[in-house]
């Protein structure tokens, strides 16, 4: 899986700031500079202020003002199941690679058996990967290799049946109903910083899956840079604590 940043809010925590200090605030903070906007809060600069004043928000619930700042993410690379479990956060926006219109008539099947075209999950190929809702703990050698030999046989007979599907003519929107829900797509999403702690506080979870977590925590390292206040404060107050975040 691949994240890429494509486009976000230029001086987010500043827009979080003007956005509170409006709800209090009798002149109007379009008409007047940051400093003016943040005379009033706590600290000997305007970054002190800045994080005084996203403290204080995030601490108290007044969870509003991160609504304004948004950000654009590229996936690539994740499966069908990891896709279902994301699309289903309301207030994120997606576009979705469609299988509809892209055919993989240029896949060499022997390829899908290392990887290409389907995500194969560690518990196929790691003895000692345990999953949430597993039955038995860790196994042997023996039977990690089995599962494995099923599992790439498996993937590799769907992907040539699907190509040998669209060579009889069937179009690709029916011959994909073979295909494993592991098979990789990738989505634009997009979100504001709000909906971004959400989205972390339900998939970043130690009871989420391997794959979301992953996607989740990829998400968060680029959110850290792009509002370092803010997901800071997150990371170190709010995380795992499943805040009340949904808008």
């Amino acid at each position: 899986m691949e994240v890429t940043l494509l486009e976000a809010t230029e001086n987010p925590e500043e827009l979080v700031c003007k956005a509170a200090r409006n709800d209090y605030s009798a002149a109007f903070v379009g008409g007047q500079s940051l400093d003016a906007t943040m005379e009033t809060v706590e600290g000997d600069t305007l970054a002190e202020k800045q994080e005084t004043l996203i403290g204080h928000l995030l601490d108290h619930g007044h969870y509003g003002p991160f609504e304004h700042p948004q950000i654009t993410f590229a996936v690539e690379g994740v499966s069908r199941s990891c896709m279902a479990q994301i699309t289903r956060h309301r207030h994120v926006s997606f576009d979705v690679q469609s299988m509809r219109y892209v055919a993989f008539d240029d896949v060499d099947p022997a390829d899908v058996r290392e990887g290409e075209m389907v995500v194969i999950p560690p518990s196929a190929t790691d003895p000692d990967w345990v999953g949430r809702n597993q039955q038995s703990g860790a196994v042997d050698e023996s039977t990690v290799e089995e599962r494995a030999e099923i599992f790439r046989d498996s993937i590799e007979d769907a992907v040539e049946s699907y190509q040998d599907l669209l060579d009889l003519g069937m179009p690709p929107e029916d011959a994909r109903f073979v295909l494993p829900i592991g098979t990789k797509v990738n989505m634009v999403m997009s979100m504001n910083a709000r909906m971004l702690m959400h989205v972390a506080d339900m998939r970043a979870a130690a009871d989420a899956q391997w794959e979301i977590r992953g996607l989740t925590e990829d998400l968060l390292d680029i959110a850290a840079d792009w509002c370092p206040i803010t997901f800071d404060y997150y990371e170190r107050e709010m995380k795992n604590r499943k805040n009340r975040l949904a808008p």
